[in-house]
């Protein structure tokens, strides 16, 4: 299956649509936060972000889900900063350390060869952008150098869930797999604890219009993803994920069929320490409580961790989960 992206590439709507997202950075309406700076300009909102792209790493990640990472890895591209500011970030050395980040800085021709590397090198099945939804216009910039090179492997949109349907709408017919998070039910928990207060519509809005555009997940014949829509749902504890709501939102507004990742792997971390509400691991009785409203809901695509399979902190989630 050639990714779209290719054939956009050729009829110069790939070029169009990065002229596009590239003019909006002079008044950045990138993400929902719609600072209205001038990145252009390098003038940091909130993501302190300017017109470059910050790449924190670039590598062959193992320890996506199976359909993802596969036996030869995904090819990921770990962006810096973040537009939200999660109490218990895993990555707060990298989504929330700007003056540091701001030294990892790239052009996107150098973004592109980096891809072409996980591609051809190291044999990736896919180029993995982590965190884009501030860098929207740069990673289409990066895959618009690439094309030539001879990228030709599927593109994951990796993230929070919190993204602007505008810049998402760029998106549709280059991006083959989506992997948002549906992180909360509820905006009280999502301002208190990751600074958004619309994050429940927002994320809401922005998984539908992922459906909308690559639909239920499809592999090919060794099991490896090639098109669709992938939500990760991290648990956390005391019901702040509001599990039971998003569940079953995903089933009545999305798809029977959709694609669940069960995250299992809260730790307290970065500020989590110091608030109650977030200073544990998630219990056994939260963790059965969520694998029973899979079984409930009918939800029989994906795959769940298993609780304590990430026991030992790891900052890029190499636990892979099982299917259920």
């Amino acid at each position: 299956m050639k990714p779209g992206y290719v054939a956009l590439y050729h009829s110069g709507e790939l070029e169009r649509r990065a002229q596009v997202l590239e003019a909006r950075l002079g008044s950045c309406d990138i993400c929902p936060k719609e600072c209205r700076v001038d990145r252009l300009q390098n003038e940091p909102g909130y993501c302190h972000s300017g017109r470059l792209p910050i790449v924190s790493a670039v590598c062959a990640h193992h320890g996506e889900e199976p359909a993802i990472s596969g036996p030869r890895g995904s090819g990921t591209v770990f962006f810096g900063n973040c537009n939200m500011r999660c109490v218990y970030c895993q990555n707060y050395q990298i989504s929330q350390n700007w003056k540091k980040q701001k030294l990892k800085e790239m052009d996107c021709h150098t973004l592109a060869e980096r891809m072409l590397c996980l591609q051809d090198e190291l044999g990736c099945h896919n180029i993995n952008f982590v965190s884009p939804s501030h860098f929207v216009p740069q990673l289409l910039r990066a895959v618009v150098e690439a094309v030539p090179m001879g990228l030709r492997v599927p593109l994951v949109y990796n993230s929070s869930g919190y993204d602007s349907i505008a810049s998402l709408k760029e998106l549709d017919g280059v991006i083959s797999i989506y992997l948002p998070d549906l992180r909360y039910a509820s905006d009280r928990w999502a301002k208190k604890f990751s600074h958004v207060p619309d994050y429940v519509a927002r994320a809401r809005q922005a998984i539908k219009e992922m459906y909308r555009q690559v639909g239920d997940l499809v592999v090919d014949e060794s099991d490896q993803a090639q098109k669709g829509l992938i939500v990760r749902h991290l648990i956390l504890p005391n019901g702040l994920a509001g599990s039971g709501e998003s569940l079953t939102w995903l089933v009545q507004e999305i798809s029977p069929t959709v694609t669940v990742s069960i995250m299992s792997q809260y730790m307290p971390v970065h500020r989590a320490p110091r608030i109650p509400l977030l200073s544990r691991k998630i219990s056994v009785d939260e963790h059965k409580t969520v694998l029973r409203l899979l079984t409930d809901l009918g939800i029989e695509n994906g795959w769940v961790q298993e609780l304590g399979a990430a026991e030992e902190y790891l900052p890029d989630f190499e636990q892979e989960g099982h299917p259920f």
